[in-house]
């Protein structure tokens, strides 16, 4: 997306909310300057396209604090407050909780930071560094850090109060940036380690915790359409198959959120946009606002299941092509989300993942994996077949998705107790040996067709064999089960 003349301009919105009326300045700067649309991140930030004569007036209005030209080096606070009410259950985690957690950020984060309701499917858990998932105790949190540039996760071990994440989050950052040999980009990072320096450095209000956390089955909510929550209210919801929005739409949509007094919008990692709060009475305005701009707001699900990286046209282009196939194959999706990557370390979620690669003659080369159990929440990848084309592409993940609903299509069978026993020793010795590095998992239950290992081939007996996704070798694999 980005020529000589235009830079990608990255706005946080910590937390992924933004009032209206902060939002219109933006959006009325950017009309001024001729700026026709703009989109939203995968980690709920606002991104516009903008040359140096545009950028510096920005610049002069905005301000470098709350924007970077071309960069990342300050990713957005990720968070599921976007959820409350419409898409998560009651809990004590309130709006109220989240702005106090949100606004407590003194600071600007150089690690990814995520602060996510355990009973909500909308907002991913872990591609964050810091991941701060709810407890079932009130104002506390549990603590999953991700090492930076690697998938190696270290669950903390007690429980962090509401009140002290933002600063828990500094020290803990701190110690990481300043330590690079021992936290930044190692596979091998020593999370104890990691304890037992914050401990040394400060004190914090912790709790040790009782139980692991516990998270229901994963199922995307539809978040488009006028839909109705609580009692007397409805909420909207905004995706766009390009991923772009006009900017006089958004100048309009913010106008008439500030009239109806609705005071602010939300942003989700989906790209997408959801405004709460408004009356049944009102429904007649925001279909009327709709009409007038042509915003289509009921897409197919099977086109809603998507993580790809940000302005990346070369993914966007391959989703439709694998969206139209699944369409033709009239294929089930639901309880599946599918993650584009053209570059490796890209923090996208997904349960069954894309990689393109190049091999060593220049031919592409897509690299099918999907997560331990389908979980998209899970960084236990494991690795299903590969292909060259898009065809091939198509047909291999058609027929993985056939695999997730085989292995779904009959009610569980009560067995007696001898059955159950045989069962768990099969199970038990079935050994998956996982890449220290990335955590692709090798199960010699499905071996690796593209290396010409069968199936049933034990890992003890490969004499050679590399990591399908990062290239590690067979001295790189550890055993996981």
């Amino acid at each position: 997306m980005k020529n000589k003349q235009h830079h990608i301009v990255k706005i946080n919105l910590p937390g992924g909310i933004i009032s209206a009326g902060n939002l219109l300045q933006v959006l009325k700067l950017a009309h001024a300057l001729e700026i026709t649309e703009l989109s939203f991140g995968h980690r709920q930030h606002l991104l516009l396209e903008a040359s140096d004569a545009q950028i510096r007036q920005l610049q002069l209005h905005i301000g470098n604090n709350t924007m970077e030209v071309n960069a990342d080096d300050y990713p957005n606070i990720m968070s599921s407050y976007v959820t409350d009410e419409v898409f998560a259950p009651y809990s004590w985690l309130s709006e109220g909780v989240y702005k106090d957690i949100i606004y407590s950020f003194n600071y600007a984060p150089r690690l990814k930071i995520n602060i996510v309701d355990r009973e909500q499917n909308l907002i991913p858990f872990f591609t964050g560094n810091l991941n701060f998932i709810s407890s079932d105790i009130n104002n506390h949190w549990y603590l999953y850090v991700r090492f930076p540039k690697t998938n190696r996760m270290f669950h903390w071990p007690s429980l962090i109060y509401s009140g002290d994440i933002a600063e828990f989050s500094r020290s803990i950052e701190f110690i990481i940036l300043s330590e690079h040999h021992l936290f930044y980009n190692k596979s091998d990072a020593d999370g104890h380690l990691l304890v037992e320096k914050l401990t040394r450095k400060a004190n914090f209000n912790t709790q040790p915790f009782l139980q692991q956390l516990l998270h229901t089955d994963f199922q995307l909510p539809f978040y488009e359409g006028i839909n109705t929550y609580s009692e007397q209210k409805l909420w909207l919801g905004i995706y766009r198959r390009k991923e772009s929005f006009p900017i006089e739409f958004l100048i309009a949509l913010c106008s008439l959120c500030i009239e109806r007094r609705i005071g602010q919008l939300y942003t989700t990692p989906w790209k997408s946009l959801l405004i709460k709060n408004i009356l049944p009475a009102d429904r007649i305005h925001w279909s009327t606002l709709l009409n007038k701009y042509r915003m289509n707001v009921r897409h197919a699900s099977n086109e809603l299941n998507w993580q790809l990286e940000d302005r990346c046209e070369e993914a966007l282009d391959l989703k439709w092509k694998l969206v139209k196939a699944f369409e033709e194959a009239d294929l089930r999706t639901s309880k599946l989300c599918f993650a584009i990557k053209t570059t490796k370390q890209t923090g996208l979620f997904g349960s069954i993942v894309i990689q393109k690669e190049k091999t060593t003659d220049g031919v592409t080369l897509y690299q099918v994996m999907h997560t331990h159990n389908f979980n998209p929440n899970s960084k236990q990848f494991i690795h299903y077949g590969s292909a060259t084309d898009i065809q091939d592409l198509s047909s291999l993940l058609i027929h993985l998705c056939h695999f997730y609903y085989d292995m779904h299509s009959d009610l569980p069978e009560k067995e007696d107790q001898n059955e159950k026993e045989v069962r768990e020793n099969e199970n038990n010795s079935v050994e998956i040996y996982a890449c220290k590095y990335c955590l692709t998992q090798y199960n010699p239950l499905y071996g690796d067709p593209q290396q010409a290992i069968p199936e049933g081939t034990s890992f003890q007996l490969l004499k050679e064999y590399h990591c399908p996704t990062c290239d590690a070798t067979l001295a790189d694999f550890r055993p996981v089960m």
